[in-house]
């Protein structure tokens, strides 16, 4: 049963990572291409982390895979930002974004490294590599922001608020993964500086709300768009009681659908704008 359950973990992420890695080839033909770029730079990012916490607890060879894909995906972003000649970015804000990058890339070597010899996480580098990322993704969203205002291309408010649904689910599943997959999950929770939970799941409620306004008649993002309110509804409980406990498996499950309904919302958002 554990061994079907990874693999269903494994293959719904690498869908996620898929749709996400073909949304920002098509959008790089677009003018919006470097803000998606920036987009699948976090969510890639996050996803890796949540696969990670879950790779400290199981050691399963699958969760590592996860983890090597999100990385990829992230790391294909990011070059393609580096390669842009639109300049829309610095050079000096690109390399510092990327600098950030690779000190979060080598935390998550240290910390698999770790897992791998020792059969447990060393909670501070843990720690050391969850504050890198918040830390790494609060840099990207701030230059997605200079990007956007810089930028001579506007982005519909739905497809804004999709973005940044995105963003939320993928940061709120890796900080459940990290309070589900510590052995003293009361002494570390992912980054301390980060949101709680429950007060980043009613801001994801907000986002939501956005998303679903102005419907239309596409029928297909609409019924997107009601999969992805349906799923959340199932499980918001347990991201707005973290404390109780829940069916980690079921959460993360339906948090990677959440995030391919959103990557799909975006894609058919961006074709009937």
């Amino acid at each position: 049963m554990n061994d079907t359950r990874l693999r269903v973990q494994s293959l719904v992420a690498a869908l996620i990572l898929l749709a996400l890695t073909s949304l920002g080839a098509r959008a790089q033909e677009t003018p919006g291409g470097f803000l998606s770029d920036l987009h699948t730079f976090r969510i890639s990012n996050y996803m890796a982390l949540d696969a990670y916490y879950r790779f400290s607890a199981s050691g399963d060879t699958n969760t590592l895979n996860e983890i090597v894909a999100g990385i990829n995906a992230a790391n294909d972003a990011m070059n393609t930002v580096a390669g842009s000649t639109s300049g829309i970015l610095s050079e000096e804000q690109v390399e510092s974004l990327n600098k950030e990058f690779d000190t979060f890339k080598g935390l998550m070597r240290d910390n698999i490294n770790d897992v791998r010899k020792t059969g447990y996480p060393d909670l501070r580098l843990v720690s050391d590599m969850a504050n890198q990322a918040l830390g790494m993704n609060n840099m990207a969203t701030e230059l997605y922001q200079v990007a956007q205002d810089s930028s001579q291309t506007e982005t519909s408010p739905r497809i804004e608020a999709a973005r940044m649904a995105a963003v939320k689910m993928a940061q709120m599943m890796a900080k459940y993964s990290a309070r589900t997959n510590s052995s003293v999950s009361q002494t570390f929770q992912g980054s301390s500086t980060e949101t709680p939970l429950d007060e980043q799941a009613r801001e994801f409620d907000e986002l939501l709300e956005k998303v679903k306004k102005g419907n239309g008649s596409n029928r297909e993002l609409k019924a997107t768009i009601e999969d992805v309110a349906s799923k959340w509804l199932f499980i918001r409980k347990s991201y707005i009681n973290y404390n109780e406990n829940n069916v980690s498996f079921v959460i993360d499950r339906y948090s990677k659908g959440i995030l391919e309904g959103l990557a799909t919302t975006i894609t058919l958002l961006e074709e009937t704008a």
